[in-house]
């Protein structure tokens, strides 16, 4: 809260201040320091949070840390919903290390860490009122996604040849991410005990560590039974030493394949395929969902497969073919072509 008269030095103290200012000043800022530290500890323990979504918040929680340092705030129950309304603005006006403004999408994304936090002080006590429950984030514009035709993955496909280790893993890990729909770091986690190949299924690890069975068809399956009889052994030696493990998908080096390996392969693969910038891991999930529910399948039998927690996240893939929706109109509507009757 702000202080009529008191000047804010680079450390949030009031230039002039007493010792026994800066005291109560430096007992405030570690009791913040406390309470973010406990809330870290309650995202990773108790609500068992992905690490990379761990890592999300507590990079918004430090900038949202040194905002109330620098306004010499470091006692939660002093802060007001102004303060935080102040934070929102602040945000808005702020650059990125490229120099871009923040999209609305990371503004909200970072008022929902600050929300979280504050219910945490909340329901643990350290709070009576959340000062952050009434403050809008801005709107974000609902993205389409943009998925590929089914010639595109077909052409994709397509530009994987030949009868080396290397190629028969780039197309068992371009025919799984179609197939299945799976995320990147499920992909790249998966081990061998993780896939049924008699019965075509992947066991996968999801967000907040929820493990979900995903079938894949006979293509896929059967570039996998490619990979791995032939390719990965090779793939496996080529690392001299066992460095490998229990991964599907090796490196070059015989160790485990990296997300930003993945996203390399894909990424050559879409060149060569003419798609140039259009295509990455995430739009093969975009596309194995949109496809689905182009030929029928329901939408929670997609949820479950993408392993989405709420429906309204998959529902966006209804939006994305609005040639689907004008030949099913076309198709079932009486008056459509314009056709008199009676």
């Amino acid at each position: 809260m702000e202080r009529s008269g008191a000047v804010l030095g680079p450390a949030g103290r009031r230039s002039g201040a007493t010792h026994a200012e800066a005291a109560v000043t430096d007992r405030a800022a570690d009791t913040l320091d406390r309470l973010v530290a406990e809330y870290d500890t309650w995202l990773t323990v108790e609500r068992g949070l992905a690490a990379n979504t761990v890592l999300a918040y507590r990079r918004d929680l430090r900038r949202y840390a040194a905002f109330l340092r620098d306004l010499g705030i470091g006692d939660p129950p002093t802060i007001s919903e102004a303060t935080v309304l102040a934070y929102v603005e602040q945000l808005k006006a702020a650059r990125d290390d490229e120099g871009r403004p923040f999209a609305p999408s990371s503004i909200a994304r970072a008022l929902a860490a600050v929300r979280s936090f504050h219910r945490f002080c909340v329901d643990e006590g350290f709070l009576e009122v959340d000062p952050s429950e009434e403050v809008g984030a801005p709107r974000v514009p609902q993205g389409i996604p943009k998925a590929l035709t089914e010639a595109e993955v077909g052409a994709l496909l397509d530009t994987v040849a030949g009868g080396d280790a290397r190629a028969g893993r780039d197309r068992a890990i371009l025919e799984t991410l179609y197939a299945a729909g799976v995320r990147i770091s499920e992909l790249v986690g998966l081990d061998r005990r993780d896939v049924d190949l008699d019965d075509g299924l992947l066991r996968v690890l999801g967000k907040g560590s929820k493990e979900r069975v995903v079938p894949m068809g006979r293509t896929a399956r059967a570039a996998l039974v490619a990979y791995l009889d032939r390719g990965r052994p090779a793939l496996a030696a080529s690392g001299g030493r066992t460095r490998s493990g229990d991964a599907v998908f090796l490196n070059a080096r015989g160790g485990r394949l990296t997300r930003q390996g993945c996203w390399k392969i894909v990424r050559a693969a879409g060149e060569r395929a003419g798609l140039g910038e259009q295509l990455s891991p995430h739009v093969l999930r975009h596309s194995c969902a949109t496809h689905m529910l182009d030929h029928g399948a329901d939408i929670r039998v997609v949820q479950e497969l993408l392993g989405h927690a709420s429906l309204s996240t998959t529902q966006v893939y209804t939006k994305v073919s609005p040639e689907r929706l004008r030949a099913v109109y076309d198709a079932a509507h009486p008056r459509a072509r314009g056709t008199e009757q009676g």
